[in-house]
């Protein structure tokens, strides 16, 4: 039922209070407490960390570059055969240009990372 008869509109509502004006008597607003920081990891487990993220990216970036130069893996494998409106357009040149592309933005990825990286301490 799209209108209720008996719920109350918010015109004939009655008036809420004037909002309390601050003065100098009242005391200030509480504040939430400040959050507890969490703990800093050990520093081998974050140089592990970074290990595992650098070699990850390097490895699929250099997958992902390589793979669409690839003859074998990319032009004959049964996903793209089924589909022939997809490996026509998977076997443009400049798609497979933009796929390599993203391979390598993802090795700068990686070695960023590393470039960059700084020790968390306590």
């Amino acid at each position: 039922m799209p209108f209720d008869a008996h719920a109350p509109s918010e015109d004939l509502a009655a008036p809420s209070a004037p909002p309390q004006m601050p003065n100098a008597e009242s005391p200030p607003p509480r504040t939430s407490p400040e959050p507890q920081t969490g703990t800093v990891a050990p520093i081998w487990l974050q140089r592990l960390s970074l290990f595992v993220l650098v070699l990850f990216c390097v490895y699929l970036g250099v997958l992902v570059m390589v793979l669409p130069w690839w003859t074998k893996a990319w032009d004959r494998n049964l996903f793209i055969q089924s589909r022939p409106a997809l490996a026509a357009v998977l076997r443009n040149g400049a798609v497979r240009g933009l796929i390599s592309g993203l391979g390598l933005l993802d090795i700068w990825i990686g070695v960023s990372e590393a470039i960059h990286y700084r020790d968390h301490r306590r």
